[in-house]
């Protein structure tokens, strides 16, 4: 799937597509470029599944957990960074990734061999004029 978008309150109508065509995954890995919005499209994922904390980057925590009104954990993982895989697999990354909990990765280029077999692959892209683009692929 291939969307655009422009403004930020396209966002939320863009999470939602994001959630019908993923829904089956709960890795998803978030590449782009440094201001591509890879977060700020992982906060209105979160808005649409009911986050009720408040989310933000974890750049210098790695993963942070949010919770939904329903009460089911969301992580956020930025492997930025990382220096190596292992970093990752000192905070346990593997058993998030089993939980079955949405695991909204970004930077998932730095743990490349931890990635599991199934997955939602997220590519966020920005043009000149600021109009971002996002391709999606569910990978088996």
């Amino acid at each position: 799937m291939t969307l655009h978008f422009h403004r930020l309150d396209e966002l939320d109508s863009v999470a939602r597509q994001l959630l019908a065509e993923g829904r089956d995954r709960s890795v998803w890995l978030f590449e782009g470029a440094m201001g591509a919005g890879k977060t700020t499209l992982v906060k209105a994922l979160c808005r649409a599944l009911g986050v009720v904390s408040m989310v933000q980057s974890p750049t210098f925590s790695i993963v942070n957990e949010y919770t939904t009104h329903e009460g089911k954990s969301v992580y956020h993982f930025d492997c930025y960074r990382l220096r190596n895989e292992a970093e990752a697999l000192d905070i346990g990354i593997e058993e998030y990734f089993d939980s079955g909990a949405y695991c909204f990765i970004e930077w998932p280029e730095n743990i490349m061999a931890l990635w599991p077999a199934s997955y939602y692959r997220v590519r966020l892209t920005a043009d000149p004029d600021n109009r971002r683009t996002v391709e999606t692929e569910l990978v088996n």
